[in-house]
């Protein structure tokens, strides 16, 4: 099964993933993880990834699309994975079937969230990582911050802030960007028949763990 995480940056996209993913047993595929694994280990690709992302910009196709497919290839994806952060365009989602279509499998679901724009602002702001690339567990420090003050309560390891979730104008850069990049996919997959919006705010107290659960039981039905 191949699912697809959409959202703007803050929706929680890595949360509901990770979610679903302990729930039925593929794997969170996360390009943002991938892209912050190599720059903090500053290889090749992530120092040609960091030219557009510390500046709020998308990465490259010639980029992302090897490195999501060499991913899929992995054997923890043998079953299927939940891709989150990809596809970002209309191009790479259509670089995306071709993948697929020569694994002879396709795109199952599409998973959208929305939220609020001042809400998102206001998350990413607030939102920090643990540093353990092994964890990756997020927090968020007025809605779900973790018991000892900068230590994640899985692992033990410190949490960090995003350098590109410290800058207000960066912020809002990538939300421009994925109004005008990304939002299109929204109409493509919905075309396809295989779109499920889910709204995550706190102004109708729902959040990511909600929206989760949901779809859990809609694929198990």
């Amino acid at each position: 099964m191949i699912i697809i995480m959409l959202g703007a940056q803050g929706t929680g996209k890595g949360t509901v993933a990770g979610l679903i993913s302990e729930k039925i047993g593929i794997p969170q595929i996360s390009t943002g993880d991938i892209f912050r694994k190599n720059i903090s280990e500053k290889t090749e690709l992530g120092i040609e990834a960091d030219k557009y992302i510390s500046k709020g910009n998308l990465v490259p196709d010639e980029i992302t699309v090897p490195m999501v497919e060499d991913r899929l290839t992995w054997e923890d994806a043998k079953n299927g994975a939940i891709l989150d952060g990809f596809p970002r365009t209309i191009e790479q989602a259509e670089a995306l079937d071709k993948i697929l279509d020569k694994k002879g499998e396709k795109v199952d679901l599409v998973v959208n969230l929305v939220t609020p724009k001042e809400e998102l602002i206001d998350r990413m702001l607030t939102r920090r990582v643990c540093t353990n690339q092994d964890c990756k567990a997020t927090y968020n420090l007025k809605l779900h911050p973790p018991v000892k003050e900068g230590i994640c309560d899985k692992c033990g390891a410190p949490l960090k802030q995003r350098a590109d979730d410290s800058d207000p104008d960066a912020i809002k850069r990538r939300l421009e960007i994925y109004e005008e990049k990304t939002s299109p996919l929204v109409n493509f997959y919905e075309n396809k028949g295989v779109l499920k919006t889910e709204t995550v705010s706190l102004a109708i107290n729902r959040m990511g763990k909600d929206a989760a659960e949901d779809i859990v039981k809609n694929l198990k039905k």
